[in-house]
């Protein structure tokens, strides 16, 4: 479930762009746990700056999608 998001399914549901900008956040997540826990990596400021960007790409590629209910 941490591949890449873009298959038939999500296609369906998202744009390409949605998917990318998914997948770079999955992509990130799971390298930073792993960089942390088993590389042993110091966390620095840049992660979280990293990660902001991130989390805005993911806001402004996302905030038009309506919720169901």
């Amino acid at each position: 479930c941490l591949q890449v998001p873009a298959n038939r399914i999500g296609h369906q549901y998202f744009s390409l762009g949605q998917l990318k900008v998914a997948q770079e956040v999955i992509t990130m997540c799971v390298f930073a746990v792993f960089s942390i826990l088993y590389m042993r990596e110091q966390l620095k400021l840049d992660f979280l700056w990293a990660g902001l960007c991130l989390a805005g790409a993911a806001y402004f590629m996302f905030r038009g999608i309506p919720t169901n209910g």
